[in-house]
């Protein structure tokens, strides 16, 4: 069983084609990451437009690296939706195309589910059920995984994403785009303890985040620095460990609590952010103390790919679903309901 898959959500063009839903021939990621640099973030109009560019040299690029035509194709899967409207429909338009074209059966993903099965990619050993944590810039989802296509929506966040946080922290500070691989990166000799910054609903009893109120208070921290302890290295590294402890320690106090209150003790993390290597280090570790069992994908799996999109069509194929030609994105597509 080959699947073509196609992934869009929002500025990453992404191709890959899967063999019996495991096996990864080839996972073409197309990034725009140096067009938005300029900007501090994803312009959607942008992305939509490089997304039509970059669609048909990933698409060509994917099958040669996996010694396979087209004609060879057996499904079609495609990201509907969370994401960007424009950039969806970029990705709906070409599998769309492919599928009547080729006369294969055609199935539209959600992209949150994609990220479940990025870790079942990783390690196929993984049983629901199992709680889900992913992070990224456009999506902090705790999610109860009863069974692959049954899911329980726990919490989200009520405001900015984590990885929106990061992106927004790194621009007010100016160091870079995008935020959240500079941050990893500049922080691995910091002192994290040197400020200290309450992550919003961390100590509530329920699984929602919020990251808004921490944002505002890194950049008011910062802005109360001398104009000297801002040219200095050591200290913004320092107000920046400072910032990542407390989302950190917010994503784990939620966790640990749906394991306490479900008593499941499988957790798995997807998401761009969740390619942190303080985050994978800290979950790993507390994992251990609490004799849990911690999935983490490899860190091309967590950002964005086609990869993960194949793998989640691909079981849904063989569980008799085929989505209708005429479904339309879904920006605002939710897992597991409300």
């Amino acid at each position: 069983m080959y699947c073509l898959a196609i992934e869009t959500s929002c500025d990453d063009t992404c191709v890959a084609i899967i063999k019996d839903g495991f096996i990864i021939l080839s996972n073409v990621i197309s990034s725009q990451t140096d067009i938005h640099r300029r900007f501090g973030g994803v312009v959607p109009e942008v992305a939509s437009r490089r997304h039509l560019e970059y669609l048909i040299p990933a698409l060509e690029q994917a099958c040669q690296q996996a010694n396979i035509t087209l004609k060879e194709i057996d499904l079609v899967a495609v990201t509907r939706g969370p994401g960007l409207t424009g950039s969806l429909l970029m990705g709906l338009c070409m599998g769309k195309t492919l599928a009547i074209l080729y006369q294969k059966p055609f199935i539209a993903i959600n992209h949150l589910e994609g990220h479940l099965f990025a870790s079942r990619l990783d390690h196929p050993e993984i049983k629901p059920p199992f709680i889900s944590l992913i992070v990224s810039g456009g999506h902090t989802e705790l999610t109860l995984v009863k069974d692959w296509g049954e899911y329980i929506h726990l919490g989200r966040t009520r405001d900015d994403a984590a990885g929106e946080v990061y992106d927004k922290v790194a621009q007010y500070l100016k160091i870079g785009y995008p935020g959240g691989p500079i941050i990893d990166n500049r922080v691995k000799n910091a002192n994290p303890t040197r400020f200290y910054f309450r992550g919003g609903l961390e100590d509530q009893e329920n699984y929602d985040f919020s990251f808004s109120g921490l944002k505002t208070a890194v950049i008011r921290t910062y802005d109360q620095l001398s104009d000297s302890s801002k040219q200095d290295d050591n200290i913004i590294n320092d107000l920046l460990a400072s910032f990542q402890r407390s989302v950190i320690r917010t994503l784990w106090k939620k966790t640990i609590l749906a394991i306490k209150k479900t008593g499941i003790r499988t957790v798995s993390l997807g998401g761009g952010v969740a390619a942190n290597s303080s985050l994978r280090s800290h979950f790993l570790q507390k994992g251990a103390q609490h004799n849990l069992k911690v999935y983490l994908p490899s860190p091309a799996l967590c950002t964005d790919n086609a990869a993960m999109i194949g793998s989640s069509g691909t079981f849904h194929y063989f569980t008799g679903k085929i989505s209708p030609l005429d479904i339309e994105p879904d920006p605002q597509l939710r897992l597991g309901g409300t």
